[in-house]
């Protein structure tokens, strides 16, 4: 019989059934401040790639920096304004280790004006939209070698997201 052993930098209390437990993971700021565009798409909508340039990430148990060139965001604005994001790039931990994340997710206004003016502030230099105005927010995986890093895939991650001026802010938790 095999003893179960959690090699993850989680402490007790875990999540309960009825007392399910997030624990915060990292912060990544990336900077992407080339933006592609295909509008209109055949199915509706619009298409845009933002190509990660370069970031850095720190929490209690990692810290590193955006592979630059790595990856980027492929977001689907579609028609009801909803931008559906599928974000791929590279991590470097300071130890040298590669991690993939990989970001799945929902962003849109909580006004009807909100998508639009993050349009503006992305594609055009327009205004700053302030962080309570949309909604932000991922299912994450991580995917790297086995060793020091690899409690990353062993988890479910959230990731709640702010934009900024050249790129976004998210900030990771997991469920434990």
């Amino acid at each position: 019989m095999t003893e179960f052993s959690d090699t993850t930098p989680f402490q007790p209390p875990y999540s309960a059934l009825d007392n399910p437990r997030m624990e915060f993971v990292m912060e990544v700021r990336l900077q992407f401040p080339e933006v592609y565009s295909m509008a209109p798409v055949p199915r509706g909508g619009m298409r845009s790639a933002v190509l990660v340039k370069g970031g850095t990430f720190e929490g209690p148990h990692l810290k590193g920096r955006a592979i630059p060139g790595s990856g980027g965001d492929y977001a689907y604005f579609r028609p009801d304004d909803v931008a559906c994001f599928d974000a791929r790039y590279l991590l470097e931990e300071e130890d040298g280790t590669v991690i993939l994340l990989e970001n799945k997710g929902h962003l849109w206004g909580r006004k009807p004006d909100t998508m639009q003016r993050l349009r503006d502030w992305a594609f055009a230099n327009g205004d700053p939209v302030a962080h309570e105005e949309y909604y932000l927010r991922s299912s994450t995986t991580f995917e790297c070698p086995v060793g020091k890093h690899d409690w990353l895939t062993k988890h479910v991650f959230i990731g709640v997201g702010e934009r900024k001026s050249d790129g976004n802010r998210l900030r990771y938790y997991a469920l434990t």
